[in-house]
């Protein structure tokens, strides 16, 4: 008898024993599945970051060409032709028996100007001018082109020790700063824009403001330009802020962090 209640026992055991070893199987099985199947959701949505990251990346670079190729219209038209303009005029003036030196001195100086904004626009054309020469050097740039042009006053300033930005992290800056600039010359009607460059240790604040005509902030929320700078920062994880009320100007922020 007591035998028979020791196997019965042992047979409740090893049958107990089965069932929760096939429970923690199972067990094991659906944590692995749940394991696999987030590995592969995680695996598929990195991977449609980077290819997002890599289209926005060409998307900027192809923008940038045009954006200089509209800004080499500009040139032609509203600078170098016209300072070509008055050096032939001034030859026109010029009598071949009466060549007057100082007529002749203000003639070529206006070429040699003009060879120098050709040189200077030729540089402009290569479109790795941002990768080339950095984004410190590009922001110089192209606000010193507006100068030159007359469209505002111009202020720069950048604070602290800079440090490498990766070639693509920095076209998409420069992208971003760049829209912010051409809605100031298009729509701001200002007289004068301002840029801030902080460095930090591991972080870089961008600041740009001018003194035009704002808006609504709530009537251009959903603008694709805003949009397209929001959308950017992002990629390359940059807080983005843009601030404005009528008559008071307009403010971008951006903080980026390094990598």
């Amino acid at each position: 008898m007591v035998l028979s209640n020791i196997a019965d026992d042992v047979k409740v055991l090893v049958v107990s024993s089965s069932i929760v070893m096939f429970i923690l199987l199972v067990t094991i099985i659906i944590l692995f599945a749940i394991f696999q199947k987030r590995k592969l959701v995680f695996i598929k949505q990195r991977n449609e970051a980077e290819k997002k990251y890599l289209e926005e990346v060409a998307l900027t670079q192809v923008e940038i060409q045009e954006n200089t190729l509209r800004n080499i219209s500009w040139e032609l038209h509203d600078n170098i032709g016209q300072l070509l303009s008055v050096a032939n005029i001034q030859l026109n003036r010029i009598e071949p028996d009466k060549m007057e030196y100082e007529q002749v001195d203000e003639v070529r100086e206006l070429i040699q100007t003009s060879l120098k904004e050709l040189r200077a626009l030729s540089r402009s054309l290569n479109n790795e001018v941002v990768s080339t020469q950095g984004l410190i050097e590009s922001i110089q740039g192209e606000l010193d082109r507006f100068t030159r042009l007359n469209f505002l006053e111009t202020e720069f300033t950048v604070t602290g020790n800079p440090w490498g930005i990766s070639k693509n992290n920095g076209l998409i800056l420069y992208r971003i700063i760049q829209e912010f600039f051409s809605n100031v010359i298009k729509h701001a009607k200002a007289s004068r824009l301002e840029v801030f460059m902080t460095f930090d240790q591991g972080k870089l604040n961008i600041n740009l403001m001018d003194d035009g005509v704002g808006f609504d902030e709530a009537t251009i929320r959903k603008s694709s330009g805003l949009l397209n700078m929001q959308s950017r920062a992002q990629l390359i994880d940059a807080k983005f802020m843009l601030t404005s009320q009528p008559q008071s100007g307009t403010k971008l922020e951006i903080d980026y962090f390094q990598r």
